[in-house]
């Protein structure tokens, strides 16, 4: 059932402090301006909105205090901070991801409150024990409409992760997820005028879809609040999607929020089908946007996005939760030219956040996909061994074979008999060494009783190989995935 609001009282407190404390020689110059708004209100309850703005130097941390004026008044959850109250106080501490604030930079927090007789606008706010004063000019009088004939809400609104559907790698610490993968997607719902993606990732670029089209694109977005406003005051789809790849980097993101006014709904559903893909460059959608092969990194970084590769298009014809498990310039047992040696893709596939040695993600048994596509092999042979490297070609094949099969085998133990798992090789123009290969653990699978092991290829014909350094460009993607929704039509598969 939809809730009905109705604004009984709505207003927003400005007030702030050029130079609170005046600094000695050796202290840090302090100031501070707080907008506070009560965005939404119900019998009962209502969501706050505070605004923070450092008017002095930079702070490595801060904590947020005010005051609720009446009896009865209380916070019941809130986001982007450690919400505390005691009494009629209440303090709002940074998180880990949100504490440095430079000079006029602001962040935005919030919260859902109760109250009982009355809901004044809350006082006294101070930044660091720093007094944010001045005068408060509330933007909106109180309305003299009448109650909400409807019955009230009996459940705050959804706020932070609670209101979003992932099925990427993540990892859930205080109210942020932190993930690394390529691909990573968070879905939510709100009603309103606008919507603020709260993230902080100055490694990667990500979208904001709305309604099933793009609606802002982020490069290297830093800390905060990223809106989308100007959206017509209804209910909208929101969708956030991570486009590169940033190993070296643990992104950070914080849920969504609504413009004032609107609100935060329900998360959406997971949905049933589930696919996982396992790959390199080419699975990631390196430089796939690009309009020259030839591409600095820089120009690699901005042109790669994964939400136009071939695993993610096949996901969302399917109507699939998926995961692009992705890494470029790895191989199943080589990386590219010999690189990074005992630094294969099976170091990483175990972690959520790829850059933290030792990390585990902790499977959850929500994610129990029906299909796995695996292509790991170009990296392995597409580049002449190099002296010094411990192969030579027919060892390299052993031990890629050996390898493929060890892999297969942890999957099955994840994820049982039943996923069918799809081993795919690339069409390259100096060796059928991939080709063979693969082809090979697929018969040895099949011969051992495992029927749900199949072969899939692509690349001989009909791709340009126009991205970035030849690898496949959006149309590419687009062709191969033509060609994977054929083959996955023809598998055995339960959903």
């Amino acid at each position: 059932m939809k809730r009905s609001i109705a604004a009984l009282a709505a207003g927003t407190v400005a007030v702030g402090l050029a130079a609170a404390v005046l600094p000695s020689a050796s202290a840090a110059a302090a100031g501070c301006r707080v907008n506070y708004s009560v965005t939404s209100q119900w019998q009962g309850g209502f969501q706050g909105d505070v605004k923070i703005t450092n008017l002095g130097d930079p702070l490595a941390g801060w904590t947020l205090g005010f005051d609720f004026p009446a009896a009865g008044q209380r916070l019941t959850q809130g986001w982007n901070a450690t919400w505390t109250q005691s009494g009629g106080h209440v303090t709002a501490a940074s998180m880990s991801w949100n504490g440095n604030l430079a000079t006029n930079a602001t962040v935005s927090i919030g919260f859902i409150g109760a109250w009982t007789s009355t809901n004044p606008l809350a006082t006294g706010f101070t930044v660091n024990g720093v007094t944010c004063n001045g005068p408060v000019t509330p933007t909106a009088s109180a309305p003299t409409s009448a109650p909400p004939t409807s019955a009230p809400p009996t459940t705050a609104p959804p706020t932070g992760l609670a209101s979003v559907h992932t099925a990427g790698r993540v990892k859930v610490a205080g109210d942020t997820a932190q993930f690394s993968w390529p691909g990573v997607y968070f879905e939510g719902r709100v009603r309103g005028t606008g919507v603020g993606v709260v993230l902080n990732d100055p490694n990667s670029d990500y979208e904001i879809q709305v309604d099933g089209a793009t609606a802002a694109t982020l490069v290297t977005p830093a800390q905060g609040t990223h809106w989308v406003n100007g959206l017509g005051n209804t209910e909208h789809s929101v969708r956030l999607v991570k486009r590169g790849e940033s190993p070296w980097a643990t992104s950070a993101f914080g849920g969504f929020v609504a413009a004032p006014g609107g609100a935060v709904l329900a998360k959406p559903a997971a949905r049933t089908r589930q696919i996982e893909f396992i790959g390199d460059s080419h699975t990631a959608g390196y430089g796939n946007m690009s309009t020259t092969r030839d591409c600095t990194g820089d120009q690699v970084n901005r042109t790669t996005n994964a939400d136009q590769t071939f695993g993610a298009i096949t996901a969302k014809r399917l109507n699939a939760d998926y995961q692009l498990n992705a890494f470029s310039g790895r191989g199943m047992v080589r990386n590219y030219n010999g690189g990074e040696p005992g630094t294969s893709y099976r170091t990483y596939y175990d972690r959520a956040l790829l850059a933290v040695d030792g990390d585990v993600w902790p499977v959850p048994a929500s994610w129990r996909p029906q299909l796995v596509v695996v292509g790991l092999g170009i990296n392995d042979f597409s580049t002449a061994i190099n002296s010094g490297e411990p192969w030579t070609p027919d060892s390299l094949i052993a031990a890629y074979r050996t390898a493929y099969h060890g892999f297969i085998d942890k999957l099955r133990a994840r994820y049982g008999a039943n996923a069918v798992i799809v081993v795919v090789s690339a069409y390259m123009s100096n060796t059928t060494a991939f080709s063979d290969a693969t082809q090979q653990v697929v018969r040895e699978r099949n011969t051992q009783g495992d029927s749900r092991v199949r072969h899939f290829s692509y690349g001989e014909s009909g791709l340009d190989l126009l991205g970035c350094h030849w690898h496949p460009s959006r149309q590419d993607h687009q062709v191969i995935a033509n060609q994977l929704g054929t083959f996955i039509a023809t598998l055995p598969l339960t959903w």
